[in-house]
């Protein structure tokens, strides 16, 4: 069976800008929950579609999906109304985007290919 990917929470990441900024974690911790908490604020109170900008990170968008009234649950075979929602969409930026599709090194692979 394939190990469980790592996952990397809040915790992780205000660990990092303790570490970047040489802070308290307790301080930084606050930081990033705030951070966090606006971004899901301005995400949630939108009553329309929203682009949220971060140069150097990426693009959150929140848009609106058209209704659909012949879905069909593949369960049951019946026909479903799903009506307007809303939807997250993340779009990394440039620098990121490159980053990851560099090709990773023989090393990683043989790391990988023996997990």
């Amino acid at each position: 069976m394939k190990p469980r990917v790592k996952t990397l929470t809040k915790k992780d990441v205000a660990k990092k800008v303790a570490e970047d900024h040489d802070e308290r974690l307790y301080h930084t911790s606050k930081w990033v929950d705030s951070t966090f908490a606006a971004l899901r604020e301005l995400m949630l109170t939108t009553d329309e579609e929203v682009r949220i900008e971060i140069r150097d990170f990426g693009v959150f968008e929140v848009k609106i999906t058209r209704p659909k009234p012949k879905a069909r649950n593949p369960k049951t075979g019946d026909t479903v109304y799903i009506p307007w929602r809303k939807k997250t969409h993340f779009k990394p930026s440039k620098l990121i985007r490159e980053a990851l599709q560099q090709p990773l090194s023989d090393e990683k692979i043989k790391e990988i290919m023996e997990e």
